[in-house]
């Protein structure tokens, strides 16, 4: 079971070309660039300008949305408020043409798997967020695609039910060994956590489009939207033969690296340390700069920076109140030259 997508489609932005093996398939980027798109041509919603689709060696170019075998989830859920949940869960056996007490045997085995077999009477407005979320899924799932899209699937969820869902989605989307899912979402968590599999896979939209094994892409952004998904500092530059790097007149100081020519160079935030003077110490890059804005998060302080390139640092709050930094105050910067890491990139 694979899923083949060529689609191009001008006016979305959107311009793939994947071959996606069974197991879970991260799709994200920028607003703007085709996700939801594309998930709209393979479901059968949308027509792409030109588009090739192969599921498990069947076209469906040209097959109406039921005969594809796809399954589209988006955030909303939309789940059916006159029936109960089980018979929300029972909707897609009974429509392949099982029979009631099948198609309900069906749906009690995947509200058990998504943790929902109590609440299976209950009408969908008696239900939380994160519970319709649970049913949206089983009910997705009951209806055995081949394909399962997933359209920010916890968007719509509370911060309280979000955790919960990622793990049911994790672990539900590993039921079926030959199931292709496509999750398309902006949490570098939700990626982490579901595609997590050797075979699993990382798309982002843009251009370019960057598309491999998660930790690759991860590893290696050739973007800002990448770089900033993964949480580290983007530069891009040209690498010098033995280390180091080049962006325009600014000399970067590097691990030894094996990469000429074109690249993209990257550090943490948390590799970022900031002073009021300038630092003394080990080689490493010192630039000057200046606070743009300041951001507390989970028990960490993220100060943003204008220095001779746009760039981030992650402080704990210690840190902070023994520094004081507020936006438009002046700053040493400096990255030891072993956090830097070079990739190559291509010439754009």
């Amino acid at each position: 079971m694979s899923l083949q997508v060529r689609a191009r489609w001008a006016e979305r932005g959107l311009d793939v070309d994947l071959d996606l093996p069974p197991g879970r398939h991260a799709i994200t980027g920028p607003n703007g660039a085709g996700k939801s798109s594309l998930l709209a041509v393979i479901a059968g919603l949308e027509r792409a300008d030109s588009s090739r689709l192969v599921l498990d060696g069947r076209p469906l170019d040209g097959l109406p949305p039921h005969r594809r075998r796809v399954v589209l989830m988006s955030q909303a859920g939309q789940l059916f408020p006159h029936l109960a949940v089980r018979d929300n869960v029972a909707f897609g056996p009974r429509s392949h043409g099982r029979g009631r007490r099948e198609s309900r045997a069906c749906a009690d085995h995947w509200l058990e798997v998504v943790g929902m077999s109590d609440f299976a009477d209950r009408r969908p407005s008696q239900l939380s967020g994160g519970q319709a979320a649970r049913v949206a899924l089983a009910r997705a799932l009951a209806a055995e695609p081949a394909a399962l899209l997933l359209d920010e699937p916890l968007a719509a969820l509370d911060v309280e039910a979000t955790p919960a869902m990622r793990a049911v989605l994790s672990r539900v989307t590993h039921e079926r060994a030959d199931l292709v899912v496509v999750l398309v979402t902006h949490d570098v968590l939700d990626v982490l956590t579901v595609a997590d599999g050797p075979t699993d896979t990382l798309t982002v939209l843009g251009r370019p489009v960057e598309h491999g094994p998660v930790r690759r892409v991860l590893e290696h952004p050739r973007s800002d939207f990448t770089a900033g998904l993964a949480g580290v500092n983007l530069l891009r530059a040209e690498a010098l033969p033995g280390g180091g790097a080049r962006a325009g007149d600014l000399d970067i100081a590097t691990g030894p690296h094996a990469v000429t020519g074109p690249c993209w160079v990257t550090f943490a935030p948390d590799a970022v340390s900031l002073h009021h003077d300038h630092p003394e110490g080990s080689p490493r890059n010192v630039w000057h700069g200046r606070v743009s804005r300041v951001e507390a998060h989970a028990g960490r302080v993220r100060v943003w920076l204008e220095t001779p390139f746009a760039m981030s640092a992650e402080v704990t709050p210690a840190a902070l109140a023994a520094l004081p930094l507020r936006p438009g105050d002046a700053v040493w910067v400096a990255v030891k030259a072993s956090q830097v890491r070079v990739h190559p990139a291509g010439v754009s």
